[in-house]
């Protein structure tokens, strides 16, 4: 018998008793933030997240018995020691930019060519669930960690992704990698299943994604965080502007959250921090009105954790809170 109020297992996500055979809910982690252009250390974030999420007390004011779900967290896919390999590649390569030189074509090709060759893992692992019945999601690293997921997700259904950023990720291949972790969504995008792209909290961009915006075949639907901002000082509510956003959602949703999207004093470590952006609550309140407006969590990536135990233990939280709501959108769990 399970007590949900005793100390949780450490070496289990959220302490939880559940095992991959068994569980609901399958969270695939990848070490990985080889082509991270800023601060390094998202690669070592899935291991403390996992340690962090064991000390969770797991009862919510708005889910009825959320512990019900089952989760667990797959084996490690990246080896820490060739990520590291790779990375040290990569800062040769953008060092060799930052000094208005070309970098090396072979360098550059490895890069690439691990990248493909994780995220592709990432597919297989993913696809496999999915048939067995799994929901499935990715714990990063780095953003370009959950494009395999989001390929597997893609040949088995439609559906648009809710992206909560800093930044656009609309660059085509940033300082010459195809799978920066700037590129993700434009990648995301390429792929049939993907219809339309939602972002919230956006603060940090370039012309070139500004171009993008223009000349996108699929939707794509920007709510700035100075905006946001700008209008709740006008007297515009959160709720008012949540409402908004989620009309732009088709009925099945991704959830693509870059811990960078929320204000940095939630993730002063990730990759990438940018001052403004969401509060804690104001992002579960966005993710819980999808859930209410009758859409559903298709799956969901969490990303850009830096290698810090205060990251961690808010990452854990922002896991448990969209697993949670995954639950109750596929009726595993119930709302009070």
């Amino acid at each position: 018998m399970y007590n949900p109020s005793a100390v949780g297992k450490k070496g289990s996500i959220f302490g939880l008793p559940y095992n991959l055979e068994e569980s609901d809910l399958i969270l695939i982690p990848v070490h990985l933030d080889v082509t991270v252009s800023y601060g390094q250390g998202t690669a070592k974030a899935p291991d403390l997240i996992l340690d962090e999420s064991s000390q969770l007390d797991l009862s919510l004011v708005s889910i009825r018995d959320p512990w019900q779900l089952k989760v667990a967290i797959y084996d490690r896919l990246v080896v820490a020691s060739q990520n590291e390999i790779q990375r040290g590649r990569a800062i040769n390569i953008i060092k060799a930019l930052e000094a208005g030189k070309d970098p090396e074509e072979d360098q550059l090709a490895y890069v690439n060519e691990y990248c493909e060759s994780t995220l592709l893992k990432v597919e297989e692992t993913a696809s496999s669930f999915h048939s067995l019945g799994k929901l499935v999601a990715v714990v990063g690293g780095d953003h370009s960690s959950p494009l395999g997921l989001i390929r597997a997700l893609s040949k088995k259904k439609n559906f648009g992704i809710l992206q909560i950023d800093a930044h656009m990720d609309l660059r085509e291949a940033y300082e010459g990698f195809t799978y920066s972790h700037a590129s993700i969504m434009y990648n995301a995008l390429k792929e049939d299943g993907v219809n339309s792209l939602t972002q919230v909290g956006i603060r940090d961009f370039c012309e070139e994604e500004e171009s993008y915006l223009s000349e996108s075949k699929k939707p794509v639907h920007v709510f700035y965080d100075e905006v946001i901002h700008n209008r709740q000082v006008a007297g515009v509510s959160w709720k008012e502007q949540v409402e908004e956003i989620i009309k732009t959602l088709p009925q099945n949703v991704y959830i693509s959250f870059d811990m960078d999207g929320l204000d940095p004093s939630l993730c002063p470590n990730t990759g990438t921090p940018v001052p403004g952006g969401l509060q804690f609550n104001q992002s579960v309140y966005l993710m819980e009105q999808v859930v209410r407006s009758g859409r559903k969590i298709v799956g969901f990536d969490v990303c850009e954790a830096g290698n810090d135990s205060w990251d961690a233990n808010v990452a854990a939280r922002i896991i448990y809170r969209i697993a949670t709501l995954t639950g109750v959108s596929n009726g595993l769990l119930a709302f009070r």
